[in-house]
């Protein structure tokens, strides 16, 4: 009896090693599920995605995109889904932290999510390596990481922070005699001055000193006041060459850039006053609402964008959709780059799904590769059209996966961000700008 008893037991122990070999081999492999496992939505007809970004971290949070998410979601299954697909929303709490990201990517892959879409995370290899192996394409991050251009399942809608970056070296080249540059002291810090000189020397223009600043700093008024004394020409800014008299203060920090500007305005700046820049993600319209409207300390700021001012009409149907789906959740606000993005992505991702057949299986894998395939995909206006096939990959060092370049120039006036300048002038390709920017490490 003892003998049969013990028999059994190790059966059950050797079947059920079998079993979590197995499905860690067809975690590894990208497979369906497996009997007994969760299998996502378990409904053929139901296409289960993810959107993560941080909501409660001690720095830059950036709840409006799993918001815009949820509000897609509703919008779409309300009319019927896509092509009669019925869409599944997961969103994740990425919380800042490669662990938080790296969770996050694990539940989509665990939830059988088709994609990733419209996210939000400085840690690129900590998610891109678990959606990797599952073959499951991460489509529209918020382009943050540097990651996000170089993975093959990455792809982004927008130049990321590069080009943004970039741009904003461009505006303050045409203008300022010299320049500051504030930003984080992280890995994803670290490329930013490379990226802002590359616009300044396009404008014939010396590099930016570097200022760093801890990422969750609540205090920064050292840095304050060296960008002030960095950005002060010499003799004042008084008769410099081109015409180029002012002093300039470029701060990309995310949530601390409003921390670094209060700072700043407080100091004894005499009739020294430096033209601010930033790029939007750092500077949104809720912040220059937020502190003061017209008298906001934002007021005659330079800002970058990927997009058109949140004002145009191409915006239209997303401001509906916010309206009528968002259900009174603030943290999805139109105004907000981030929202935006998401809204991006879930259009390019509602186009590519619209060109399966009905009988088509629809999984990451099958995605990725109509994403690699598929001629380009428009969004409205919003941004050039999109495309991710070999031959539409731009020669940008360091960022092969980048497709658009486009950036907008704006400016604060009268409390609203705004065109600074209209037609063609107010929006640049920064693809050859940055093909000569050194290469992000």
């Amino acid at each position: 009896m003892t003998t049969r008893r013990s028999a059994a037991a190790l059966s059950r122990t050797l079947l059920a090693r079998t079993t979590a070999m197995a499905m860690g081999a067809c975690l590894v492999a990208g497979c369906g599920a497996l009997p007994g496992g969760s299998g996502g939505s378990g409904d053929a007809d139901t296409l289960t995605v993810m959107t993560f970004a941080p909501e409660e971290s001690k720095a830059t949070n950036m709840p409006g995109m799993p918001g815009m998410a949820k509000a897609y979601e509703r919008w779409v299954n309300a009319k019927g889904g896509i092509n009669g697909r019925k869409l599944r929303v997961l969103t994740c709490d990425e919380r800042n932290t490669p662990t938080g990201a790296a969770d996050c990517a694990r539940k989509a892959v665990a939830e059988k999510a088709v994609a990733v879409i419209g996210s939000y995370s400085q840690h690129g290899r900590a998610f891109l390596a678990p959606l990797e192996v599952a073959g499951i394409p991460f489509i529209g991050g918020y382009g943050v990481s540097p990651e996000e251009f170089q993975s093959p399942l990455s792809y982004p809608v927008n130049g990321g922070q590069p080009v943004l970056v970039a741009g904003a070296g461009h505006q303050l080249g045409r203008t300022c005699a010299k320049v500051a540059l504030v930003r984080p002291d992280t890995l994803a810090g670290d490329s930013l001055p490379g990226q802002l000189n590359s616009g300044l020397k396009a404008n014939q223009m010396d590099g930016a000193s570097d200022i760093r600043a801890a990422e969750d700093s609540a205090d920064l008024s050292a840095q304050a006041g060296e960008a002030l004394v960095d950005s002060t020409p010499k003799g004042g800014g008084k008769g410099t060459k081109d015409g180029k008299e002012k002093g300039c203060v470029a701060a990309v920090l995310g949530a601390r850039t409003e921390t670094f500007f209060d700072a700043f305005r407080r100091l004894d700046s005499q009739d020294r006053k430096p033209q601010i820049s930033s790029v939007l993600g750092s500077v949104s319209q809720a912040l220059v609402d937020r502190t003061g409207g017209k008298e906001s300390p934002f007021e005659g700021a330079y800002v970058t964008s990927w997009y058109p001012v949140s004002t145009d009409p191409l915006w239209a149907q997303m401001r509906n959709v916010i309206s009528d789906y968002a259900f009174g959740d603030n943290a999805v606000d139109p105004d907000d780059s981030g929202a935006q993005t998401t809204w991006i992505a879930y259009t390019v991702f509602g186009e590519m799904v619209k060109r399966f057949k009905e009988d088509e299986e629809i999984t990451g894998r099958t995605l990725t590769r109509r994403l690699n395939q598929a001629d380009p995909v428009t969004t409205g206006g919003l941004t050039p059209e999109l495309s991710w096939r070999y031959q539409d990959m731009r020669a940008v060092s360091g960022f092969p996966r980048m497709v658009n370049g486009r950036v907008t120039f704006q400016v604060v006036q009268q409390g609203r961000l705004v065109a600074q300048q209209v037609g063609a002038a107010a929006s640049m390709d920064m693809t050859k700008t940055l093909e000569q920017a050194p290469r992000s490490s």
